[in-house]
């Protein structure tokens, strides 16, 4: 690697990072406008024009909060937790191919960080690593309701990883192909895998609700039962990184999401329109974009919609549901690319 690409990808690395972080703060504002249109009241207007610096206020009130560690708690996991769900947060964008290929001076420059030939599996450990930020600050506070939600959210997230899981095995038994960038590139177009893979989308959807703690999956701080569920002892930035992870968290699956069954920056029909292909690139890039904010604000519909589960009919939809559906869609699948094969 010369020092012109190391160069490229810090910076990118850098943009994608804050591109992450402003995403997830204004997703907070986004939510509760949302929120007060669908209950028909205003949401923020006060900081700034229409309530725009709601997020830097609420982000300025976290910081000058009193910061409290409990005198009982594991004072050095106390802290790890947090640290551990913000950072696996972070770190799963980096195999998100965000768009095309930029071509500067005669070099070309892709839009993804990381183009790892296993990118599904690099984002499913990252998920997986997260459930111990949440079961560590929970256990951390030696508070049993923090330690009830952390169970909760341990369980719901494994149970619902399976489901998920099985969901794109049959994604890769379409594609045959485990990078992102190649699955990308398969839908050109309008050769979208939503089309090919409708049950593996709705099971990876309802997954996604689950995997982020987000209504009516979010048991895991259930406030009528848990006070305030695993990040119930936490004050100032500590619980400010808890939450702003949860966003951070909506945020990628979108963009994951967006990426398997979406086409990711593939737009219809724009290789008709005789742009250049830098151009090309930016609008693939901003398509891209608007297919995250669709999905994300899928998520805040339903949070303001669906009333919460119990914790029993959560696992049973999970175990019962979810699972015998995603083995019956690879079954499916299998079987139809079996004989497609014959003929």
């Amino acid at each position: 690697m010369d020092w012109i690409t190391f160069l490229y990808k810090t910076i990118f690395l850098f943009i994608i990072l804050i591109v992450t972080l402003l995403v997830a703060m204004y997703s907070t504002y986004g939510e509760r406008k949302v929120a007060a249109f669908m209950q028909d009241r205003r949401g923020p207007n006060r900081a700034g024009p229409f309530g725009l610096l709601q997020p830097l206020a609420d982000g300025l009130k976290m910081l000058m909060k009193e910061e409290i560690i409990p005198l009982t708690a594991n004072k050095k996991l106390f802290v790890l937790g947090p640290s551990i769900a913000m950072t696996t947060a972070l770190l799963t964008g980096v195999v998100i191919p965000w768009g095309g290929v930029l071509t500067i001076g005669g070099r070309e420059f892709p839009l993804q960080i990381a183009d790892l030939n296993i990118g599904i599996l690099y984002v499913f450990a990252m998920v997986s690593i997260g459930v111990y930020g949440i079961m560590i600050g929970g256990w951390a506070s030696n508070n049993k309701y923090a330690l009830l939600g952390s169970i909760r959210a341990a369980s719901q997230m494994i149970s619902y990883e399976l489901a998920m899981g099985m969901s794109i095995i049959a994604l890769v038994l379409t594609t045959g192909s485990l990078s992102l960038h190649e699955i990308v590139s398969q839908q050109h177009g309008m050769n979208w895998n939503v089309f090919h893979q409708p049950l593996g989308f709705l099971i990876f959807l309802i997954c996604a609700f689950a995997e982020t703690n987000r209504a009516p999956f979010d048991l895991p701080e259930c406030e009528t039962e848990l006070i305030g569920g695993y990040h119930t002892e936490y004050s100032s930035m500590k619980l400010g990184f808890y939450l702003f992870a949860e966003y951070i968290n909506m945020f990628i699956s979108s963009a994951v999401m967006a990426t398997l069954f979406f086409g990711g920056y593939n737009m219809p029909f724009i290789d008709h329109l005789g742009l250049s292909s830098n151009l090309v690139t930016l609008l693939g890039t901003a398509f891209f974009f608007i297919k995250i904010i669709s999905l994300i604000f899928l998520f805040m519909w339903v949070r303001w919609t669906l009333p919460r589960f119990r914790y029993d009919q959560l696992m049973n939809l999970g175990w019962k549901g979810l699972i015998p559906l995603a083995i019956f869609n690879i079954l499916a699948t299998g079987v139809y690319y079996y004989f497609t094969e014959l003929a």
